[in-house]
Formats: C-alpha cells, structure tokens, sequence
C-alpha cells in the first residue's frame, strides 16, 4: 500500500502498523529460538579468503583513547580504564550502545597496528562471551548489519594475534551473525546494505561455509539494487548522505570479489556508477555534502575518501541528480531540494522541507538547514520545513513523522508529505534560475508556494522570490483571510549575522571573512532568531535570518531577497548606524 493511500485511509497508519508489529513478534520469537540458532550453525568456516578494506578514514586518536580506556562514542563517553570491559556495564546512552555495538570502532583500533589488534581481539571476544549467542539489541537489523560489515572487514587482523581455537570463534561468529542478517526480511529499507555487510563476511571467509554466504548475499543483493538505486543516480531515501555510505560498502565488496577473482555482478557495478555520481554531484565547494532529507554533510576528509575510489572524478558535474539542481558562479554555490521527499519506508529519515536551499560563499557554507540525521539524534521537529532555509505558512506542516505506536512499528516515516507542481531550469551565458512550485499548503490554506532563484553569474549575486499564490479566488478559511508565513535562511555556526538600521539588509559573515555579503529584502518584519544545526553528529548553535509577512489567502503574498557581496570591509560595531548599499 503506497504512503499516499495511507493518507487518504482512515486509521491506515495504526492499522499498518499493528500487522507489522505481529509479523516482527513472530519473527522475534523465531530468531531467539534454539532451532533457528541451529540452523545458523552451519557449516564452519574454513580459515579466511579474502581480506575487506573499508575504505572511510579511521580515527587513531580515537583509538588511542579507547586503548587508554575512554570510549567516545554517539557524543558520549563511557570511562572504563584500560582493558576495561564496556560489555558489563550500562552505556551512558542509547546511542552510544548503538555505535557501540555497530563495531564501528574496530576500524580505528586497527588502524594502530599490534597493539590495537590485540585490544580490537579482546574486546570482541568479551562480547561474544555476554551477546554472541543472541540478543534483541545487540542483534537488531540496523546494528547487526553495520556489526557484521566491521568485523569482516577487520578479521584479518583480529586473527593475527588470536589463538587458532580463538580465530575460528571469531570466524565462526561472524558467519551466523551474516546468515541471520540475511534471514532478515523487514522491507526495502537497508535491504541493498543488509546484503552488501552479509556479502563482504562471505567473500572474507573461506571453505564452502564463506562460498555458499557469497552466493546467497549477492544473489539478494542483485534484487535490492534496482529499488536502492534510483536510474536518476541516487539512494532511493534521496539522502546524500545514505548514497556515500552504501557507495563505500559497495566499493569495498568490489574489491573483495577481485582479491577471490571474482568479478562483481553487474547490477552491483552499475550501483557503483551511479553512486560515485551522486557523491560527486553532492560534494559541494567545501569538501562535504550537501546536506539534505536525512543526511549530514560530515567531515571533508571522510567524503575525500570516497572520491578518492572514483575513476572520474573530474567529469563535469551534472545540473541536477535524483530531484536536486545546482547553480553556481565564481563566488556563489547553490543547491536546491527540487522533489518531493522519499515515500514510504524510504521516508524513515526523510523532511518535510520543501524548495529548501543550501548556499555556499567563497567556498565557505553560508546559509543551510538543520543537517538532521538519524545519526545525530536530534528532534524530530528538526525534519520540518521551520528547520529549513525556506517558507512556512501558518502552524501547520506539510507532512509530518508518525508519532507513538506507529512510529514505533513502522519507524517515523513522513505521512500527509507534499507533492511538486512545477520544476523549470533556465540557463542562458549570464544567467541561471530556477522556478519552483509545491503544493504543501494547498490542503489547509488554498496557497501555492512558488520560489524563484536567480543566479546573475556576471554580477556574482543571487536573487530570490517567495510567492504563496492563491489557487481559488475570493474567501478565506475557518473564517481568515489572513494567514502569517515565514521565510527562514538558517546560517551556519560559524556565520555572524547583524541587521542594519534599514531593517532591510542583513550582514553576513563568515569565519576569516573580511567583508562579508548582504542579504536585503522587502519583508514586513526581519528578525535574527537563534537556531540549530547538526554536524559531524553534534548539535551546534547558531542563529537564523527570519522573514515575517500576512498572506491574504485570496491574493497571496510575496518576499523578495537579494545575497550580493560586500564590496568593502565594514565595521560590525556600526553596522547599526549605517544602511546596507542598495
């Protein structure tokens, strides 16, 4: 049943939600009983075949302070002293348990050679001893998948040191723990990355055991691709972010199947093709990603890892990809979510943000959104479109994450989400825009939101228009004929922001920035209001540029705002005192 037909359903939502909570206790109680871990015994494997690189960065210094006993994990810590046992003890919070069971870690114990294989060896085998046998934690999809990926990729070196009889537990574990990963069967959702972990454990295991895993995981893989990868050249979930992360598990089972002389499927090279696309595409002017729809743009030295893998990195950069356009000048980079969010279980991580824009100035980020991910944790509310860099109208949303039992069945996927009218890309040798139309307040309000972005590339500046536009003349609603919007450019950390005694124009600075650029408008009302934004993982505080005006719902409203660049350093201390230049 499509995400839309729910919508129209009453009662669809819970109704959904109570199957599928049945069909996952049927399948709880089956994983934890004796037979199905009989059935995951065997066979054992054989030594070891291939050996996994996964090629996102390690942290040694992480590392180090796992070695010295600090775990620093989901931006908590848990001090256990050295050669502490995590696995005894409560986690400061779920997130931390969750990366700590993720193994993630493993990557940057590794990374320090003897010394930390030996504490990487420890530390796996302590949790074998209190979770190897099954746990509904420890043992859930999203944390099993990134568990099994991690310790394939690690158990070359977690072998090393090992006693035999502890390398074959080792490998005997990440075998069962690979076929019930595969016996998961919860949706299209990480199904590609559920096949892609258990994959790379089969191609690093040897004998008929690591064979028989192969097979099974690429054979399901080959079938989740299509549905993961979109023909646009993006994650079907639309997050930059979900298409570098299945990018990098993908290259490293490539190179897996090479070291075993094996060539990959095709349906697994064409996914690598269109997602080293979509991480070129989204890597903007600073090195990071363009963050949109579930993603963060994260660390420029974690996204120069993946680029690092493509072949054609320096072929031109297409305009739009998978529902997204970027406009750019010699100073100025804009991208603009130009689609409608992920339906379905593809929207667990989806926002409601429609139109909404990042810009980069001087290759510095300038104004963004709220960077919300799953990752970090974060509000729900941040998935809204008050997050954003765009309109608001009224207090309603335009689509909204499922609440209590249904989230908790179905995850918090979008419901009422909005739909796109109209998306046109106009270039000419001096100019580049984009019109834009949605109809998110259409159902409540009878307005069509319009934006449009006009790049002028010889005078390096940037116009915009938000119009709500009535669809109906004549009347209001509930008895208005007014109704407040909103038009909010959140600014990043590390940009100031001082309004000028116009009350028209606003200073933006960045860090190490001389001059600066300013934003104008025709706004009934600008204020500066603080605000949040996610990165690396962490919330960060900020403040937000917020454009207030009343529509009339039966002749609309619109705002019009300008970024152009300072021409001269000017003193912030008297900002006050002078108007911004026309």
């Amino acid at each position: 049943m499509t995400a839309s037909a729910l919508d129209r359903i009453p009662g669809g939502y819970p109704l959904l939600a109570a199957a599928v909570a049945l069909r996952r206790r049927v399948g709880l109680e089956w994983a934890a009983s004796p037979l199905h871990h009989m059935l995951l015994a065997g066979p054992r494997p054989e030594g070891l075949a291939a050996t996994p690189k996964d090629l996102r960065p390690a942290d040694t210094e992480a590392g180090r302070r796992i070695l010295a006993g600090a775990f620093v994990l989901g931006g908590e810590t848990l001090q256990t002293g050295p050669r502490g046992d995590p696995w005894d003890r409560p986690s400061p919070g779920r997130r931390f348990a969750v990366v700590l069971h993720q193994f993630g870690w493993l990557r940057d114990l590794v990374a320090l050679g003897d010394p930390g294989a030996w504490e990487a060896l420890r530390l796996t085998l302590g949790w074998r001893r209190v979770f190897g046998r099954w746990n509904g934690f420890s043992w859930d999809p999203p944390v099993l998948e990134r568990r099994v990926f991690n310790l394939a990729c690690a158990i070359r070196a977690l072998s090393a040191p090992a006693s035999e009889a502890e390398a074959d537990q080792v490998a005997g574990d990440l075998a069962r723990q690979a076929r019930f990963l595969l016996a998961v069967r919860d949706g299209p959702l990480r199904a590609a990355e559920r096949a892609a972990a258990a994959a790379v454990a089969g191609a690093a295991l040897g004998g008929p055991a690591g064979e028989r895993l192969l097979d099974r995981a690429l054979a399901r893989l080959e079938r989740a691709l299509p549905d993961t990868v979109t023909p646009q050249g993006g994650h079907a979930s639309r997050s930059p972010q979900a298409a570098l992360e299945l990018y990098f598990d993908l290259v490293t089972l490539d190179e897996a199947l090479a070291q075993r002389g094996l060539a990959a499927p095709q349906e697994v090279l064409r996914a690598i093709d269109r997602l080293a696309g979509a991480v070129r595409f989204f890597t903007l002017a600073d090195g990071r990603l363009a963050a949109f729809q579930g993603g963060e743009a994260l660390p420029a030295a974690y996204v120069a890892a993946a680029r690092a893998q493509d072949e054609l990195g320096e072929r031109p950069t297409p305009a739009s990809r998978n529902g997204y356009h970027r406009l750019g000048t010699r100073s100025l980079q804009v991208i603009a979510d130009a689609e409608a969010p992920a339906a379905g279980p593809w929207s667990v991580a989806a926002c409601a943000q429609p139109l909404a824009i990042e810009i980069l100035a001087g290759g510095r980020r300038l104004i963004v959104g709220s960077g919300w991910s799953p990752d970090a944790a974060g509000p729900q509310a941040l998935r809204l479109a008050d997050a954003a860099s765009t309109a608001s109208v009224g207090e309603s949303p335009c689509g909204e994450p499922l609440g209590g039992f249904a989230a908790r069945a179905l995850g918090p996927r979008l419901k009422g989400a909005y739909g796109m009218l109209d998306v046109r890309r106009h270039e000419t040798p001096s100019a580049l825009w984009l019109e834009l139309a949605h109809d998110g307040w259409t159902r409540r309000f009878g307005l069509r939101h319009e934006r449009r972005i006009y790049l002028d590339v010889e005078a390096d500046e940037l116009r915009g228009e938000d119009r709500l536009v009535p669809l109906a003349a004549g009347g209001g609603i509930d008895g208005r004929r007014f109704v407040p919007f909103v038009v909010r450019f959140q600014l990043h950390p590390k940009v100031s922001a001082l309004i000028a005694r116009d009350r028209r124009s606003v200073l933006l600075k960045a860090e190490g920035e001389e001059a600066g650029w300013w934003l104008r408008n025709d706004a009934l009302d600008v204020a500066l209001e603080a605000s949040v934004c996610h990165q690396d993982g962490q919330i960060r505080h900020g403040q937000q540029i917020v454009l207030r005006g009343q529509a009339r719902l039966d002749a609309g409203a619109k705002v019009r705002w300008k970024l152009s660049a300072a021409r001269e350093r000017v003193d912030e201390s008297r900002v006050d005192a002078a108007a911004a230049p026309a």
